[in-house]
């Protein structure tokens, strides 16, 4: 099974770049997109995506946020609402939890800190702890993957200029740690699983100075697995070349019954 995870930066904007040839290259079983800014009364004609099974929680402010989930296997429940309401207020649609037979998927786009770190007390204080509780809720019934735009590097390796960005939004202690909070509640991250020390590994660049050209990047978006699924975890690896976002799409790649390879 190969399930892929992207910030589009807009839904229609990717449309009309590449996310039709990419969806026909990487051929996904599931695809979660990040950032839609689609608000459901909204959604463009996605009869091009070769997805029965289509969900989208989108923003009460047209033109922000927003996620997206596009399946081929039919889900045995979605929930858009399975956050705390804390987390839903102001409704940002950041949140799709998708429940199949091996296992939860949860696509997230997490609060960004702002440039002034006006958002920062809401990440540590509320957005990070409460996030993380409703994940293990989930995790007690069944294995569980995470996927999205997590808004954080992580360490060091995780950005192109680590000294030079400690204390901005994305690199906070206090990001880090809620980040860390997750990896200690047993969850892995798994491309830093497959690629502990795998320099200039980053899924978003900004559109200044040609950051992209340069590599001159951050690691935001990211899978998080439940320890016990690893076993069947096979691969996850960013795809940077794949252009029409400021973000990179990440491609985990898992073997299920109904997807066994070959030994």
């Amino acid at each position: 099974m190969r399930i892929v995870t992207w910030n589009v930066n807009g839904l229609r904007s990717i449309l009309s770049k590449t996310l039709i040839s990419f969806v026909e290259e990487v051929n996904a079983d599931i695809l979660c997109l990040q950032e839609t800014k689609v608000d459901n009364a909204s959604v463009p004609d996605l009869s091009c995506l070769p997805y029965e099974f289509r969900t989208f929680n989108g923003a009460v402010r047209r033109g922000y946020s927003g996620t997206a989930m596009f399946s081929r296997i039919r889900p045995l429940a979605i929930d858009c609402q399975t956050a705390p309401e804390s987390l839903l207020i102001p409704a940002e649609g950041r949140i799709i939890a998708a429940d199949f037979k091996e296992f939860y998927l949860v696509n997230v786009y997490t609060p960004n800190a702002q440039g002034t770190l006006a958002r920062l007390p809401l990440r540590k204080n509320l957005w990070d702890p409460e996030f993380r509780a409703m994940l293990l809720s989930l995790d007690e019934k069944k294995p569980l993957i995470v996927c999205g735009d997590l808004n954080v590097a992580h360490k060091p390796i995780d950005l192109a200029y680590p000294d030079a960005n400690r204390g901005y939004a994305g690199y906070t202690d206090e990001e880090r740690e809620g980040f860390d909070g997750h990896l200690r509640a047993g969850f892995v991250d798994v491309f830093r699983h497959f690629h502990p020390s795998l320099t200039g590994a980053y899924s978003w660049w900004s559109y200044r100075s040609g950051a992209r050209q340069r590599n001159i990047g951050w690691r935001i978006d990211y899978f998080l697995a439940s320890s016990r699924l690893m076993k069947q975890v096979r691969s996850c690896e960013i795809l940077p070349k794949i252009g029409g976002s400021d973000h990179a799409p990440v491609l985990l790649e898992l073997e299920t019954m109904g997807h066994k390879t070959e030994p």
